[in-house]
């Protein structure tokens, strides 16, 4: 018996499922994708030659809005969701959407999605897109290389091109960069690894991607996206909380998981936090995960704050953390406030095309602009966007140094930010313990 499927996704988790469970599990076909979160994905297809033999053609990607209109045409029996960054509720309304058409709704685990290495894995995850994974995971690379343990980088899928082509990506210089088009958004990620010396692998295929990283490391290091799960099983698990977002750890999809499961609980930006609500917090966790490794620890900003003092600055920050992440600020917004920047510019009067939808989309957003560049016309909107609202300072903390990819003729601040442990055990030597293991 066949069962016809369609799995909700938005270029990432939805293709990993589909290589690590529908391919192996033929009697559960997949008739279309859904789209959700990530612009344009849903102009494109999923190619043949990496769905496997029991599929003779692309198969199609819908936008989401038009699930129940698929699942009444195709006769749909289940459908998967496969994206992450969630709140618990939004979830359950999808489901209820599902099953009002008559289809079951499913949400795979990591038994059934994630791969085995040969070689020991430290995976860095978080409750929400915007903790601040990535300086943890620089921090951890760096670390393992210079103890003469190279690590391999495994970046959470960001597929926005031409899938065939995206199946392996080994990101080691900046032309690997230009040469794969990345977007604004994959450079966020991928950017301040190679500006480090290290090595990054992302791309479709993890199976592939997960033995070329194999061939020439000691250590596989996950660098997760959003509040994904690792989709390799983990050797030491850490998750990352976010102290400026007290309970969302219980409250979001499927970062609750990380929370659960995680040996270590990093609580990061505590410096910054309500101590009432810090406190409420820890005691959460002391409740919930007193077998876990806790850490508290707070994100070091660094950058030219003279530069700042008195001026009308324009504050660009990280673009998921600050969409559906749902934060209305990030670290180059503490850093102009701190400096004493006279004014920051709010940016909508000044939005045009798709970053004034944006805007719309997000009515959180007041006082940054989220570095979108999901196509070169929304990298060109982005620009026009700065341009207009012209500010006598553009603070850039977008990690892919959008203001030197944007060609605007004016004064940019780059934003750098590091990990700084404040409390608990010491993280690099959890690290070395689980590895001596």
């Amino acid at each position: 018996m066949t069962f016809r499927c369609i799995v909700m996704g938005a270029a990432g988790r939805d293709f990993h499922d589909f290589q690590t469970f529908f391919r192996s599990h033929p009697d559960f076909r997949v008739v279309c994708f859904t789209a959700e979160q990530i612009p344009f994905i849903d102009q494109r297809k999923f190619p043949r030659s990496l769905a496997g033999p029991g599929y003779a053609e692309d198969i199609p990607i819908y936008n989401e809005g038009r699930l129940v209109e698929l699942i009444r045409e195709h006769q749909v029996e289940f459908v998967f969701l496969s994206y992450s960054d969630l709140p618990h509720a939004q979830v359950m309304h999808k489901a209820s959407i599902v099953q009002a058409a008559g289809a079951s709704f499913v949400l795979l685990g990591p038994d059934h999605t994630m791969l085995q290495s040969s070689k020991p894995v430290i995976a860095v995850t978080a409750v929400r897109t915007g903790a601040g994974k990535s300086p943890i995971s620089q921090l951890l690379a760096a670390h393992l290389g210079a103890s003469g343990r190279p690590a391999g980088v495994l970046r959470h899928p960001m597929p926005y091109g031409d899938l065939e082509r995206q199946r392996v990506q080994r990101f080691a210089t900046a032309a690997d960069l230009d040469s794969h088009e990345c977007t604004v958004e994959e450079r966020e990620e991928y950017a301040p690894y190679v500006e480090r010396g290290l090595v990054i692998f992302a791309g479709v295929d993890y199976a592939s991607i997960l033995a070329a990283a194999e061939a020439e490391s000691d250590v596989i290091l996950w660098d997760g996206g959003n509040n994904d799960t690792p989709f390799v099983r983990p050797t030491l698990w850490i998750a990352v909380l976010d102290a400026l977002r007290p309970g969302h750890e219980v409250g979001y999809y499927p970062g609750e998981t990380n929370y659960r499961a995680a040996d270590v609980l990093v609580v990061n930006k505590v410096d910054q936090a309500d101590p009432a609500e810090l406190d409420r917090m820890l005691s959460r966790i002391a409740a919930d995960r007193p077998d876990a490794a806790l850490i508290t620890a707070d994100l070091g900003v660094v950058a030219d704050e003279a530069a700042l003092k008195g001026k009308r600055v324009l504050v660009i920050e990280d673009g998921p953390t600050t969409t559906h992440g749902g934060m209305a600020f990030g670290a180059g917004y503490v850093l102009a406030r701190r400096a004493g920047a006279a004014e920051l510019v709010d940016p909508r009067p000044f939005a045009v095309g798709s970053i004034a939808r944006t805007l719309e989309k997000y009515p959180h957003i007041t006082e940054i602009l989220p570095a979108m560049g999901y196509s070169d016309e929304q990298r060109a909107d982005l620009a026009e966007t700065v341009r207009r609202a012209a500010p006598d300072v553009v603070v850039d903390a977008s990690p892919a140094r959008v203001g030197r990819l944007l060609g605007v003729t004016l004064p940019v601040v780059e934003v750098d930010y590091h990990f700084v442990q404040r409390s608990g055990p010491d993280l690099l030597g959890l690290v070395d313990a689980a590895l001596a293991r």
